[in-house]
């Protein structure tokens, strides 16, 4: 298989992204999908979480609040620390379980595009682990209004967020390649499909090599 990290700041579209390239055929691992996982009701993360947060970020029914939990975890580096010991660990070992099963079918079809849409590919020193990294860069103002006024999301929240994610100066510095989100869903899925092809032609020309 031939292994694609997608990153971007919250906003950019990342999951756009992801779905145009699923669409064309791509295996995807969403992160968020995983960590939402790891903090189910039942799940020592969720334990975990509370301990340290207070239980005031349960809801009555024993699952996570997650706007009460970011009013509490982005509040300094500290929380954000304690909030990545607990959750970082378990979402990277889900997702190695997966890439291992996904590599154990590798016979199925050896040049398939396994894509993880990973949002703290940078923060965390993971780029290397990929054959390709994909940047998907928008301007903070559209993220800022994406977040703001199409998913009502509180706006010193959004900003607390876009403080402890890197620059997309970093992003760009990491990437293969870039995919610029400013524009209409028609643009975008245009440059995402031609970005297919090209990284489908690489994990062909990648296996022939082998």
């Amino acid at each position: 298989m031939y292994l694609v990290a997608v990153t971007g700041g919250i906003g950019s579209g990342k999951s756009t992204v992801t779905a145009r390239l699923a669409h064309q055929g791509a295996e995807v691992i969403d992160l968020d999908e995983v960590a939402r996982e790891i903090v189910q009701p039942g799940e020592p993360a969720l334990e975990e979480i509370a301990a340290r947060f207070g239980q005031e970020v349960l809801t009555d029914d024993g699952t996570l609040d997650r706007a009460e939990l970011a009013r509490r975890a982005f509040v300094d580096d500290q929380s954000r620390r304690d909030l990545d010991r607990i959750t970082h660990p378990r979402v990277a070992s889900r997702i190695a379980e997966r890439l291992t099963l996904l590599a154990g079918e590798d016979h199925l079809d050896p040049t398939r595009l396994v894509v993880v849409d990973h949002p703290l590919l940078i923060e965390t020193g993971q780029a290397a682990r990929f054959d390709t990294v994909v940047a998907v860069l928008a301007g903070e103002e559209v993220r800022m209004r994406r977040l703001v006024e199409q998913r009502g999301l509180d706006a010193e929240d959004v900003r607390a967020r876009m403080r402890q994610q890197v620059d997309d100066d970093a992003r760009r510095a990491a990437a293969d390649h870039v995919v610029t989100n400013d524009g209409d869903l028609e643009t975008l899925n245009a440059e995402v499909d031609r970005l297919h092809t090209h990284l489908a032609a690489k994990a062909r020309a990648q296996r022939a090599g082998r």
